[in-house]
């Protein structure tokens, strides 16, 4: 079957993709940016790869009319600008006029339980967009899911900082709400499995783990895994907005995320009880069990996808390939140049940087930066990094995005995703004569941006240096 795959980018998709090419399906990826995918890594003859922008109609042009199915996973939840919905609705629209061009049978669409009266903006937005895309000719299939669990996704690494970094909680009452997890294998599981199944045309299904948990429980649950004592405090004087600041500063989550998950975890979302387990022969896993199999992806270090992945940022609206080509003119360039013994220890040091390796020189100052970033509302330190070993285009890498990663040329190339009065690349390149090149480039918006490189200017002179160093094994 020919499918198209939407999101692919994102946390769910990287997860389906495998699947569906072990299955002997032949995949169209939808990507804004091809230099964001790593198609190297799947080794696949069925797969393809086009451009394509949904909120950009003339964009969908490249997409093939003779697809037979094609999933909708776009969700903008954690966009920068607030204005989701908008977004959500657009990119639903311009998908659903063009899939009625092609020879699409069924469209699969993953949303999110919204059983409540009363909704969140983001459920009443996913709620919106399953209603554009059943209006269409082609058979809808809508599953709708809560909170999902797996090694990388939004809701498990949320939960794993508050557990391992707070002994002591001081929570909101929206810990209290009850909710339905399901393991992402199980989300794989349905995603695939209605594949062509005519009893689930036209059809929504809530999918669900067998637990009903609150949030309380689902923490000291994760606690008791960890082998952590934790206990849990709950005030009723946490507004909305002082919680997913609580959120945003102890987790590794954006502020924009961390709102609209605070408003949606004040509403209640358990499974509505439908034959859809059965009629796809599921073992459903509990929540236990989907959080020890999410810990044996991470300690094999076998992170598939994570919900850093998803690029939410304006600063990349116009595609990686216009920030690839590291300025010259108007910037200001610290370079620093050494020869190698080996190339090789040096290669595989820049590529386990950042995460829990650090920078190699003066970690403290890159925290204390990190802290700053956090509390001007920048992305910080948090985000780490999805794997200790590897790195691709499109990682997040602590306050950093990679840009290009390829080892066999030996270069990475950063791009700062913190608060600047500018631009920031930061680059490692080794050539054949095994010399290592490392450049720090800043592009300067205005005064306040000249004034900023001149303030940082005395530490680049040691931490950079420090930094090549270490890289290349030179004593200071």
């Amino acid at each position: 079957m020919k499918i198209l795959l939407t999101g692919v980018t994102g946390y769910i998709a990287q997860r389906l993709l495998p699947v569906l090419l072990q299955n002997g399906h032949e995949v169209i990826c939808c990507v804004r940016d091809k230099n964001r995918f790593n198609k190297k890594k799947f080794m696949s003859p069925n797969l393809c790869v086009i451009e394509s922008d949904f909120l950009n109609k003339k964009s969908l042009e490249l997409i093939p009319e003779d697809i037979d199915l094609a999933y909708y996973l776009i969700h903008s939840m954690s966009t920068q600008t607030g204005d989701f919905e908008n977004m959500e609705e657009i990119c639903a629209l311009n998908f659903k006029e063009r899939i009625e061009q092609t020879n699409t049978k069924q469209v699969i669409y993953l949303s999110g339980i919204s059983n409540a009266a009363e909704l969140s903006k983001h459920l009443s937005s996913r709620k919106n967009v399953e209603s554009i895309l059943s209006e269409a000719r082609f058979a809808l299939t809508t599953l709708k899911a809560g909170i999902i669990v797996g090694s990388g996704s939004a809701s498990f690494e949320i939960i794993r900082d508050l557990v391992e970094k707070l002994p002591i909680m001081i929570a909101p009452r929206w810990i209290k709400t009850k909710c339905q997890p399901i393991a992402i294998r199980n989300v794989v599981e349905f995603l695939s499995g209605v594949i062509g199944n005519v009893e689930t045309y036209n059809k929504s299904y809530d999918i669900g783990g067998p637990d009903i948990l609150s949030y309380k429980e689902m923490l000291l649950r994760f606690a008791k895994i960890r082998g952590l004592k934790r206990h849990i405090i709950i005030v009723p004087i946490m507004t909305p907005k002082i919680s997913s600041y609580w959120l945003y500063f102890v987790t590794a989550t954006s502020f924009a995320l961390a709102k609209n998950l605070v408003n949606s975890m004040k509403i209640e979302v358990t499974c509505k009880p439908n034959n859809l387990t059965s009629l796809l022969g599921i073992k459903l896993l509990d929540y236990n069990t989907s959080i020890k199999l999410a810990f044996d992806k991470i300690e094999q270090n076998q992170v598939l996808s994570s919900w850093k992945d998803a690029q939410t940022s304006q600063i990349f609206s116009k595609g990686f390939s216009k920030l690839i080509e590291v300025p010259v003119n108007g910037c200001y360039k610290d370079i620093r140049v050494l020869q190698l013994k080996t190339g090789h220890t040096s290669l595989e040091k820049i590529w386990s940087i950042g995460g829990k390796t650090g920078w190699y020189y003066g970690n403290w100052l890159w925290k204390i930066r990190g802290f700053l970033d956090q509390l001007s509302g920048g992305v910080g330190m948090r985000r780490g990094r999805k794997s200790e070993t590897e790195i691709v285009s499109g990682d997040a890498l602590d306050f950093w995005r990679v840009l290009f990663a390829d080892k066999e040329e030996k270069r990475l190339l950063l791009y700062a995703e913190m608060k600047l009065p500018g631009e920031a690349w930061l680059e490692f390149k080794i050539d054949k004569n095994n010399i290592l090149t490392q450049t720090a480039t800043f592009r300067p918006l205005g005064l306040l941006g000249r004034l900023y490189w001149y303030s940082v200017f005395p530490f680049h002179g040691f931490i950079f240096k420090g930094m090549i160093n270490k890289i290349a094994e030179v004593k200071n």
